[in-house]
């Protein structure tokens, strides 16, 4: 039989089979992935082919069948060995706030370079905008306009409010849809809002750490019913690069990429030499020094606290 993996606890897997139904189903030995090494061979968003055990209602996955995509960050317990977030997405949605918690760009921009680097389309939607001060909304609006010019779907969003739903579920329908961000930004909220029926468990913020409480244990496939499906994932505080070549990482920068051609040396790292036609657009403010900043930090691979 086949089917696609659409709750992942560890150990046992929840695999929708093509009639609808749902398997409890486990691995039997291991399964080689193309010489991936990662804590969790199976993740939400696969394609399995499993069988049933003899006299059981359970199963057996037997093959993982070709992965159009991943998404992956480090794993927090073993620094050489990767974390897949989920397999098989057509856009990645990345929901921020710019408070309670805020969500850094450094966070955003780690998330979007990863992306990149798998060819997953990526949109960025801040939710919470009730909430927000005037100079909240307009360093929200400076942020928009940025990624938006870079080919970012970018826009603002309030579960509370319903404010500007219609237009994320345009964005999904149709699609696997991942959304990913801080513990807190109230990603559970949003799919209760653009689904009622679904009636996640929503968390509280912290008074203390002003940080949101995890609520999501594990990744989870949700059918929405506007025609979509979703991928709910546990709240990241970190975002940490994983077998991200230096050499290759300004070609994650859309505005970097296109100005690669125009350095006076064919391997510019676009850090220290001379004639680098990126430096030269940072200091004319055609890119935005903090998205350099990001960039340095990542090359350089520095730690990267929740609160930068």
């Amino acid at each position: 039989m086949k089917g696609k993996v659409i709750k992942s606890t560890g150990s046992w897997y929840i695999v929708l089979d093509e009639q609808g139904r749902q398997w409890e189903c486990r691995l039997r030995g291991k399964i080689r992935l193309d010489g991936l090494r990662s804590t969790n061979p199976v993740a939400v968003g696969d394609n399995v082919v499993f069988e049933q055990e003899p006299g059981k209602e359970t199963g057996v996955i037997k093959q993982i069948e070709t992965r159009n995509n991943v998404i992956v960050r480090k794993s927090v317990n073993l620094s050489k060995a990767s974390h897949i977030i989920a397999a098989n997405i057509d856009l990645a949605i990345i929901v921020a706030s710019m408070t309670q918690p805020r969500t850094s760009t450094g966070f955003i921009d780690r998330f979007m370079v990863t992306a990149e680097a798998y060819h997953i389309p990526t949109a960025l939607v801040f939710n919470k905008c009730d909430l927000y001060s005037d100079d909240q909304i307009g360093e929200m609006a400076e942020l928009i306009e940025y990624y938006s010019r870079l080919g970012y779907t970018s826009f603002g969003v309030s579960a509370k409010t319903g404010f500007q739903l219609n237009e994320l579920k345009d964005l999904m329908r149709g699609r696997i849809c991942l959304f990913s961000g801080h513990s807190g930004v109230g990603k559970s909220a949003l799919v209760n809002a653009l689904d009622p029926s679904q009636n996640l468990r929503i968390g509280t913020i912290s008074d203390v750490h002003n940080k949101g409480k995890h609520t999501t244990t594990f990744a989870e496939m949700h059918h929405l019913d506007f025609g979509c499906w979703i991928v709910d994932t546990p709240g990241i505080k970190e975002f940490a690069l994983y077998d991200m070549e230096t050499e290759t990482l300004a070609q994650r920068f859309p505005e970097m990429r296109n100005l690669m051609s125009q350095c006076r040396f064919a391997n510019c790292t676009h850090t220290h030499e001379p004639g680098c036609a990126v430096k030269e657009a940072v200091e004319m403010g055609e890119i935005a020094e903090w998205r350099y900043s990001n960039y340095l930090r990542m090359y350089n691979n520095e730690d990267w606290s929740y609160e930068s």
